[in-house]
């Protein structure tokens, strides 16, 4: 923090993002009309700069130039500054960090956009030294150059400005629709097949991120086609993932990638949407292959959250911090003589299989890790439990060093990818606390999260929620819900699921080209009305959209709604079709739709230990292309499901209807038969 003392107007922010920079002496704004309006009128351009409270790169810039006085004098005098946290405002973020890629060919934050007081970009980069360095411009020259530029060339850059923001627009209205080619299964698995690295896993050299859609489509290919390799390649990046650094083995949870190609040396922030959609893979794959680890892991990462990320009424924190005391990975990295020191007698077990050394890994200390261990050998009980104990001592003694920033605030969408990681893991290990978390965020985001419109709210921080919800917001809660009813079987979690997903296509939906714009019919006006269907680091939101319409479409028979799912595939058909490797998750919900269904309605009492048996059959199971019903014959699952009247009791005995290829099996009160036949 800059030892200015008088803060600037973010003080009254609730972000903790916009809260660090309250103290630099640059005048910031947040983003509002009084800053757009100021710019108008002193003839300014606007400097923008976007990040998030947990950003290394963010917290650098911050050090050498928003905390400067001589950057802060040149910002002050000829700009006029707006700082945007990127997860309370991921609607802005998602429009100039489009600008940033189409210009310079990469994107990254912090985001750094100088535009137009009608907001309208001409220049887009990513971290700026203070000074020219190393070949890159620094920040103080480039305010300078636009500075003269905006007084001798200004319609030229007015013109760069319209021409940008021209070409933007026709890239989201120029989407030619088209049908998603037949082979692409086959061409997606073949390029993943192709960037494998067959030593580390993962699909890229350096850095390496975790990827998880990545790895859920090739679960589902192996469920469709049987190819072994498949599940290799899950499998080997799953245990080369956990034994590397990028693993926390003291107090669990992954963080955001490793910077290397083994998985050791991670960019130590941790995100909660890295460890929900890993938990739920590491879960996917105990359910396909048994193996104990991925048990283990998966429970690791929920039990993290749970201890570290968890508001008291239930909600889930954002994120935490890379650094601590102003130093990358300082909490996390260990001496060797600390260890010793910690462990005594029982030190030189630990290193041996944790392989920590006097020079260390990493900077002269060392990242823990199980790099070139046996993980089936680490699954001896007695090996185990010493190393549990050990591991214990050293998760205390780390608690007591300066703990990493964590960003409080409570995100809509991410909170729905966790819910779904705690149901899914809920049901599959039968671990009520993880159902109960997952119940408790539902209700957290339901009492914080909506307005008075019944609309939900993307943002929720000290009390205050803010900022109509984007399609992320309600894809991925949808699909949290779609979860829960699925673990519970309460016809509640399907109800809001259904009418939050009507909402959905009543905000989102694109009447005119189809698909779902990123923004509501009711938000704010920006430059641009964006689709998002590229599948990064989290995946998009028509993917998530299109996969929770087609399994509700499967529940509810409504057949109608599917045809959603298919207009969503047709409308980014050409980009699809192009580059199938960066829209996995929409060819997973592809996958789905064209792979024949399994429809198990269940009726019984839900306490029966029938009941109970035959669900537990189905939790063991992998089962991605089914939809499992529960008829209680409730009032409200006929309103909701009415086509399950006729699925009743059988001889007053829980019995299964089970579907398959569109023809119906005769229903069965027995459990063995149930197996056989939810296991063809």
């Amino acid at each position: 923090m800059n030892s200015n003392s008088k803060p600037n107007r973010l003080i009254n922010e609730k972000s903790p993002y916009l809260l660090q920079h309250a103290y630099n002496p640059v005048d910031w704004f947040p983003w509002g009309e009084e800053a757009f309006q100021k710019a108008e009128k002193e003839n300014k351009p606007v400097f923008l700069s976007l990040g998030y409270s947990t950003c290394h790169w963010c917290h650098v810039m911050e050090k050498e130039s928003f905390e400067d006085n001589e950057v802060a004098e040149l910002l002050n005098k000829y700009f006029v500054a707006i700082k945007v946290d990127r997860e309370e405002r991921p609607d802005i973020d998602n429009i100039y960090m489009s600008v940033c890629q189409a210009i310079t060919g990469s994107g990254g934050w912090p985001l750094t956009i100088i535009m137009t007081s009608d907001k309208k970009p001409f220049f887009a980069g990513t971290y700026l030294p203070k000074k020219t360095q190393y070949g890159h411009m620094g920040l103080m020259e480039l305010l300078d150059k636009i500075n003269a530029m905006w007084i001798e060339k200004k319609d030229a850059l007015l013109e760069s400005s319209n021409n940008i923001v021209e070409f933007l627009h026709n890239q989201t209205v120029d989407n030619k629709k088209g049908e998603i080619s037949e082979n692409i299964i086959e061409e997606t698995y073949n390029s993943l097949r192709n960037s494998y690295d067959p030593v580390f896993g993962g699909f890229s050299s350096a850095p390496k991120f975790p990827t998880p859609h990545n790895l859920s489509f090739l679960l589902r290919y192996y469920k469709v086609k049987g190819d072994k390799e498949a599940l290799e390649m899950v499998e080997n990046t799953l245990d080369s993932m956990y034994s590397g650094g990028i693993f926390d083995h003291i107090g669990f949870g992954f963080s955001r990638y490793s910077v290397d190609s083994k998985w050791l040396v991670p960019h130590f922030e941790k995100m909660l949407y890295d460890n929900a959609l890993l938990a739920i893979i590491y879960t996917e794959t105990y359910q396909l292959t048994y193996k104990n680890r991925y048990k283990e892991i998966a429970t690791k990462i929920v039990d993290y959250i749970l201890r570290d990320m968890t508001h008291e009424e239930g909600g889930f924190y954002s994120a935490e911090d890379a650094d601590s005391e102003g130093v990358e990975g300082k909490f996390y990295i260990w001496d060797k003589t600390e260890i010793e020191n910690v462990l005594g007698e029982e030190a030189s077990f630990f290193n041996e299989y944790y392989e920590t050394k006097e020079k260390g890994n990493f900077e002269d200390k060392n990242i823990i890790n199980l790099i070139g261990e046996d993980l089936e050998e680490l699954e001896n009980e007695k090996i185990k439990n010493r190393l549990k104990e050990s591991i214990e001592k050293l998760f205390n003694y780390r608690e007591k060093r300066v703990h990493p920033h964590k960003d409080d605030k409570i995100l809509t969408a991410w909170n729905g990818l966790m819910i779904a990681a705690m149901a899914y893991a809920g049901r599959v290990f039968q671990v009520e606390k993880y159902k109960e978390a997952a119940d408790r965020a539902i209700n957290f985001i339901f009492n914080n999260l909506v307005n008075e419109q019944g609309r939900l709210l993307c943002r929720y921080r000290e009390g205050e929620a803010v900022n109509l919800g984007y399609l992320d917001d309600y894809a991925f809660l949808v699909f949290g819900l779609i979860e829960m009813y699925e673990t519970t079987f309460e016809s509640s979690y399907l109800r809001k699921a259904i009418e939050l997903n009507d909402d959905m296509l009543k905000y989102f939906w694109d009447e005119e080209n189809s698909g779902l714009f990123f923004s509501g019919k009711d938000s704010e006006e920006l430059i641009l009305k964006s689709k998002e269907i590229y599948d990064g680091a989290i995946p998009s939101g028509n993917s998530v959209a299109a996969m929770n319409i087609i399994r509700l479409s499967r529940i509810t028979g409504d057949k109608k709604l599917e045809q959603k799912a298919g207009e969503i595939f047709n409308t980014f058909a050409e980009k699809i079709n192009e580059i199938p490797a960066a829209h996995i998750n929409t060819i997973s919900a592809f996958l789905t739709s064209i792979t024949p269904e399994t429809h198990v309605v269940i009726a019984g009492n839900i306490n029966d230990n029938n009941t109970k048996a035959m669900i537990s059959e189905i939790n063991k199971k992998f089962l991605p292309f089914s939809e499992i019903i529960f008829n209680d014959e409730s009032e409200e699952i006929y309103k909701l499901i009415p086509f399950i009247k006729n699925n009743i009791m059988v001889k007053n005995k829980t019995t299964a209807y089970v579907c398959k290829n569109n023809s119906c099996l005769a229903p069965t009160n027995d459990l063995e038969e149930f197996h056989n036949l939810i296991s063809k």
